[in-house]
């Protein structure tokens, strides 16, 4: 049995989320549906990240183990041959027996895009938050800056949840701008449920000039997701990539 570390990119748009729903289009469904269709077994896929409903992929990482005797680079062609448009494979690798794509990660990098001019974008409607008024960028980035570190981020988690564990080191927090295109890059060791859309949604918050940033620490102090800000729309969210030890 050969264990296989997959890497892939999705629009996340006609998807209810990674994990498999009874009656809804998930990734994970498709996934598994196009291996089940090269090895014409049941094989159940894990990912590195759950993401939610709408949210993108350009470096999500799945595992598995089968013994078709496919080389990475068939294992490759077979699943994008199968796979709907919106879903598509970029790397094929076989692994450690041990490995295991959730894990063995060691942090993960996610990017948050803001479309920040008048105009709603025909484009990018589907893939990047439109806000049309004042953004203070300068507030912004003085508020992460609060955020990066050791922290419990139980003020940032959406519920329900059945996470023990809600202390997270957040190690980069970096706030772009390109032109009329805000980008939010956040990368941490682990993430909780929707911690990195709470966080957006409060820094723009921010940004608005409806808080300040020096509230970031007492919300973090609170341990309660009713301090927070609002949660930033799913559409504008990436998994750009997941890095793994030796």
């Amino acid at each position: 049995m050969a264990t296989l570390k997959v890497t892939l990119e999705y629009d996340g748009t006609a998807y209810a989320g990674w994990q498999r729903q009874p009656g809804q289009p998930t990734i994970q469904e498709a996934v598994e549906t196009a291996v089940r269709s090269i090895t014409q077994t049941d094989i159940s896929v894990i990912a590195a990240g759950r993401t939610d409903a709408g949210v993108h992929a350009l470096g999500q990482v799945v595992s598995f183990k089968s013994d078709k005797p496919l080389s990475p680079d068939e294992w490759l062609r077979a699943l994008n041959a199968t796979l709907p448009d919106d879903i598509s494979i970029r790397f094929v690798e076989q692994a450690p027996d041990d490995f295991h794509a959730r894990y063995s990660a060691v942090k993960k990098l996610y990017a948050y895009r803001i479309l920040h001019r008048p105009s709603r974008s025909a484009l990018e409607r589907t893939r990047a938050w439109h806000i049309y008024g004042k953004l203070d960028l300068n507030a912004m980035r003085e508020a992460a800056g609060h955020l990066v570190g050791k922290h419990d981020f139980s003020s940032f988690q959406g519920h329900p949840t059945d996470v023990e564990n809600p202390v997270c080191d957040l190690q980069r927090l970096e706030i772009i701008a390109d032109q009329d295109m805000v980008r939010i890059e956040i990368e941490a060791d682990r993430f909780l449920k929707q911690m990195v859309r709470a966080m957006v949604g409060t820094l723009v918050e921010t940004g608005q000039e409806k808080r300040q940033p020096e509230e970031i620490k007492r919300i973090l102090e609170a341990k309660d997701r009713r301090a927070a800000g609002y949660t930033a729309p799913a559409h504008g969210l990436y998994l750009v990539s997941v890095t793994y030890g030796d």
